[in-house]
């Protein structure tokens, strides 16, 4: 009977140590971004997954958003090779949306009124989708995967089911054909983390405050979104402008990085943009990481309009009691952020040594001379 007792002691054992050891395994994550830069929020929640000990990232699949797809590719393969990172692959995912297009816009806002913001498509800082400007931090050496965001999302799912956390912090295009080629794609990963839509933000004089419900992520390929959203995922947590814009990428955080001479404060020094710019992107991967930033937060149910008509592109959203009839998954919106715990972790992240990095490349951007490609675009300016 005791020797009984010793062999159940011993199992249970065991299998509390097995327990601990997973959880203690990293976190697999794709992320999935619009990728603008240099710097900037889309780079910037890049950084706060890499930096992270906890976060094992498979891959960054890039879409068109905020730049055109192969300009963000370079800018998101260079970043890699200043900070030491270019194990982690880069793969090229979608140039257009599945069916928005800049003509159909632009008969939109002849009828219903202008969007300030579109991205890529914005007239003052728009050029050809395939051509690349010189990047102001120097050009890349390394190659993106040559697979796409699609295949390579299911690829990756198939080889870890339920392990990988999918993290949108762009358009939804390339999340959309992974489900469109495989339906059983959400239902295999761990969970959708994405930064997008606007329920109800408080933000008195900017083009919220005109358009509330009008987001850049979901407004650019309104059909992706819809597909994604209604799609069997086992969680969905979602940051939206409400959180959003309760936070701001300031000079004094700025500086704080900027003294600890990493290779990673090395290149938000001299590359980001202080000042003006909410911290969109940044907060939802920090969110994912440390649930505990998030002060508020409430389940809807989302989509998106995709009618063509005046809210064309809009978030909507719905209680439990008020929603539809139609299969919509529950989502964790968050709605408030602990701002000052948040500027202290991102700052923290951002200050350490870079887990797993080997020997960066060397800067080269100097000596560009003028060959400086156009300025980034802000992304949802709060002055358009």
């Amino acid at each position: 009977m005791r020797i009984r007792r010793h062999v159940i002691m011993i199992a249970v054992l065991m299998a509390l140590s097995c327990a601990q050891a997973r959880t203690q395994q990293p976190r697999k994550v794709i992320i999935d971004e619009d990728a603008a830069g240099p710097a900037g929020t889309d780079l910037q929640a890049i950084l706060v997954l890499i930096q992270s000990p906890q976060v094992d990232p498979l891959g960054i699949t890039v879409v068109t958003g905020d730049q055109w797809r192969d300009e963000e590719v370079d800018h998101a393969l260079r970043m890699l090779e200043l900070i030491g990172r270019t194990d982690i692959p880069v793969v090229p995912g979608a140039v257009f949306p599945l069916l928005r297009t800049i003509e159909g816009t632009k008969l939109w806002e002849q009828r219903y009124g202008k969007v300030s913001y579109q991205g890529a498509w914005t007239p003052q800082w728009m050029h050809p989708p395939f051509v690349v400007p010189p990047l102001v931090e120097g050009s890349p050496k390394t190659k993106p995967l040559r697979e796409d965001a699609a295949h390579f999302l299911l690829r990756m799912v198939h080889q870890y089911p339920h392990q990988v956390t999918i993290f949108e912090g762009g358009p939804m295009t390339d999340l959309a054909l992974a489900i469109s080629l495989d339906p059983g794609f959400a239902r295999l990963t761990q969970g959708l983390v994405f930064m997008g839509g606007s329920i109800n933000p408080q933000a008195a004089g900017s083009e919220f405050a005109r358009n509330p419900q009008r987001e850049f992520n979901l407004w650019f390929d309104p059909e992706a979104a819809h597909i994604v959203l209604r799609a069997p995922w086992p969680s969905i947590t979602c940051t939206p402008v409400d959180v959003s814009i309760q936070t701001l990428f300031t000079r004094e955080i700025l500086g704080q990085i900027a003294r600890a001479k990493t290779p990673v404060a090395r290149y938000l020094a001299r590359y980001a943009k202080a000042g003006k710019d909410y911290m969109w992107d940044e907060l939802a991967a920090a969110a994912w990481l440390d649930p505990g930033l998030i002060a508020e937060e409430k389940v809807l149910y989302l989509d998106v309009d995709v009618s063509h008509g005046p809210g064309y592109g809009n978030t909507l959203a719905w209680t439990r009691e008020d929603r539809p009839d139609t299969a919509l998954p529950p989502v964790h919106v968050q709605l408030k952020v602990d701002a000052e715990k948040f500027n202290r972790f991102f700052v923290h992240l951002m200050t350490q040594p870079t887990p797993r990095a080997h020997r960066p490349r060397q800067d080269t951007a100097k000596g560009q001379g003028g060959m400086l490609r156009p300025p980034r675009p802000p992304k949802h300016p709060a002055n358009p």
